[in-house]
């Protein structure tokens, strides 16, 4: 069984801190969305909406909160969350009930804005929230938490932080010529180097920040894009939204460890590995197969992190892909031609579905300043905690 949709449109919301309603963000992008898809609101059947925990209670239903904003249509409405790979939760909930025969046409909208605290939504003490414990216990802040996976790639495979600095000059170039990012310039190795450190060996250049903003894609089956005379729109391959199957999957979290020793026979891999096998065996490719890649960028060493977890390098070679030149436009396989996060920033429940709106102009070659030339087939990566990961894989 094919697991393709179609793609119809897609929109966004510039990103940046405008201090309004997530709900203004999350219609903009929709209806942007709709514009490009060329499809009338009345004719969308499901909303599924990305939920933000920092908006109340509008933002817990975020699904009704969308429908009701565009004017209610009778549409069937659904809510999802995962932290940081809720857009793709949220696709995966769309392309679902289409394949089911369900829905012909489905619009997901995510939104958010992030007001300060946006680490602690929720008073008081949290003692089954990991994330509560993390921070409070553990003083694992996620600064912290990014240190320790660059500390590791430092360790392992010789990375320098002139190498974390390159990759922020990297996407920060990218992002020069997008429209909707947030920071849009050009940076040095030496202003990364000179920027404060915040958790060494990373400076503030290094990590993202987090901002408001939203994205939209609209979803149809197949039949449906033919309908519309879309001979051959982007596709929607595979989704991935997979969590750890033990004892086979080593938690890649540098604060926690994991007795593989079970696993006798067995080929060790780290859960964000397990994401993307996931996602390739699914759309029935491989990861030489993909052209263009957009990931989850948290920090400059994560970013070399998830090049190697989706397989398009080998274990300790992204660094080399880096100075070679081959994760820039123009490379062998250009990683966040958006800019990724570094030029975003965080919005929590939209930054899945910002992905799949890049690729999905890259495929399209509507990347204008920034296209990738000749891929067909594009990944993006997310991860979230325990389990909360995603990838989407994107085709023409």
């Amino acid at each position: 069984m094919s697991h393709d949709v179609a793609v119809l449109g897609v929109g966004m919301h510039p990103w940046g801190k405008w201090g309004k309603n997530f709900v203004t963000y999350g219609v903009h992008a929709a209806r942007a969305a709709l514009a490009d898809a060329g499809v009338a609101w009345t004719d969308v059947d499901l909303v599924v909406g990305g939920e933000t925990v920092r908006n109340g209670y509008g933002g817990y239903v975020a699904g009704a909160t969308f429908a009701q904003a565009l004017g209610w249509n009778g549409a069937r409405v659904a809510t999802s969350y995962a932290a940081c790979a809720t857009g793709a939760q949220a696709l995966d909930t769309a392309r679902a009930r289409i394949l089911a025969g369900l829905c012909e046409v489905a619009l997901v909208v995510g939104a958010d804005t992030t007001p300060k605290g946006f680490l602690a939504p929720n008073a008081g003490e949290r003692w089954d929230d990991p994330d509560w414990l993390r921070f409070r216990l553990l003083g694992m802040t996620n600064p912290a938490y990014f240190a320790l996976y660059a500390r590791r790639r430092m360790d392992l495979y010789g990375a320098t932080q002139e190498d974390f600095a390159q990759v922020k000059v990297k996407n920060a170039r990218h992002g020069l010529e997008n429209p909707y990012a947030r920071y849009r310039k050009a940076v040095s190795v030496e202003d990364v180097m000179s920027s404060a450190v915040v958790s060494d060996p990373l400076h503030l250049l290094d990590i993202c920040a987090t901002s408001d903003g939203a994205a939209a894609v609209v979803l149809a089956s197949t039949e449906y894009a033919k309908r519309l005379g879309l001979a051959s729109p982007v596709r929607v391959s595979a989704v991935s939204t997979v969590t750890p199957t033990f004892p086979n999957t080593v938690m890649d979290m540098p604060n926690l460890s994991t007795d593989s020793s079970a696993a006798v026979g067995e080929p060790e891999h780290t859960f964000k590995e397990s994401i993307a096998r996931a996602a390739y065996e699914e759309a029935g490719i491989e990861p030489a197969d993909v052209g263009v890649a957009e990931v989850y960028d948290l920090s400059t060493a994560l970013e070399l992190d998830w090049i190697e977890d989706l397989g398009l390098s080998g274990r300790g070679e992204a660094e080399q892909l880096l100075r070679a030149g081959e994760t820039t436009i123009g490379g062998r396989i250009p990683v966040n031609p958006s800019g990724g996060l570094a030029c975003f920033g965080e919005a929590v429940p939209a930054q899945a579905l910002a992905q799949v709106c890049e690729l999905t102009w890259q495929l399209r070659g509507q990347a204008t300043g920034r296209q990738v030339e000749g891929a067909t087939v594009g990944i993006t990566a997310n991860q979230g905690l325990f389990g909360h990961g995603s990838s989407v894989i994107l085709s023409v």
